[in-house]
């Protein structure tokens, strides 16, 4: 029925935009903009997934409240499929207060709901109605993690393959992945992670005299490359690496009007994951996700600016 199913957070983002820096000491600053828009990487990256025609399902936890409401109307409005969806009547949805300033930006989150999606609460008879599987926002997922890689195994054993986007580790502790991603087809970090998750940014101070950003990039590539099937490390307004068993691919973004980051990263992985369900080269898939990146930061919010397959492909050769 589907073909991908989301295992992700769910929060809605209350974006307030303008280059301002806010003060303790009661200090009222005013802001450009705010908007409340759909949040958290699991539900951006769902619903660039379905805008790019792919059919999409999601399971998380939320509250019955206003902000778990307002991200159920408009995950279903952007077609993804929310019917197993664990609503807790007595639980509060999570929230993220983003401070956006162009092409950098701070986030606030209210945990809430966030991390109670567990591994059991994701039956064999739904993975079996899926042909890929995608986990996002790892390190705040707190319960979904001890059991994430019997998880993956369980997805894999049924026909699925799958895909990890870990995001920022709050603890900056980094541990633990060597066993999930032994069971992980794609992984998708951007560089900060690439470089934490491999301990390429470890490196000695006679060897960091010798390093530029990008050495430590290919480095992080280099040790990644023995774990996963294909990964692709995002480096922001420079484009993507991609790598594959036999493949390795520099790609650079597309110009573009830069509004809001927020979801940029989630939309690649969209972009990515499209191409690598149909079967698509290494690079043609890279490009796909630099421009689905690109093209979404020119709205406000992760997902009012993701393209459609036909307004991607206008800027994807080949």
């Amino acid at each position: 029925m589907f073909d991908i199913l989301i295992a992700g957070e769910i929060n809605p983002d209350l974006i307030l935009s303008g280059n301002v820096m806010p003060e303790f000491g009661q200090v009222e600053k005013l802001v450009d903009s705010a908007n409340l828009t759909i949040g958290s990487s699991s539900a951006i990256f769902a619903c660039g997934s379905a805008r790019l025609g792919l059919k999409v399902a999601f399971i998380g936890v939320c509250g019955d409240d206003v902000f778990g409401r307002f991200m159920l109307d408009e995950m279903s409005k952007r077609n993804v499929d929310v019917s197993n969806v664990i609503v807790r009547k007595d639980g509060q949805t999570g929230l993220s207060v983003i401070l956006n300033q162009q092409s950098d930006r701070a986030i606030l989150t209210h945990l809430g709901l966030i991390a109670e999606l567990r591994a059991s609460d994701i039956a064999d008879s739904l993975l079996a109605q899926a042909r890929h599987l995608h986990v996002a926002s790892y390190f705040l997922q707190t319960k979904l993690q001890p059991d994430l890689p019997a998880l993956f195994k369980r997805a894999r054993a049924l026909g699925l393959s799958t895909s990890l986007d870990t995001n920022y580790d709050p603890s900056e502790k980094w541990s633990g992945f060597d066993e999930l991603l032994a069971v992980t087809n794609v992984f998708l970090p951007n560089e900060a992670e690439a470089k934490s998750l491999t301990g390429a940014e470890n490196v000695n101070e006679a060897e960091a005299k010798s390093l530029t950003g990008a050495e430590n990039v290919d480095e992080a590539a280099s040790r990644l490359k023995i774990k996963v099937e294909a990964f692709a490390i995002k480096l922001g307004k420079d484009g993507a690496l991609g790598i594959s068993k036999s493949q390795r691919v520099r790609m650079n973004s597309i110009p573009v009007n830069v509004v809001d980051t927020v979801g940029a990263g989630d939309s690649f992985d969209a972009g990515f994951i499209y191409g690598y369900l149909n079967g698509w080269e290494l690079e043609k898939s890279l490009r796909l996700a630099c421009v689905c990146g690109a093209l979404s930061t020119q709205q406000a919010g992760g997902t009012n600016g993701q393209p459609t397959l036909e307004e991607a492909m206008k800027h994807v050769s080949g």
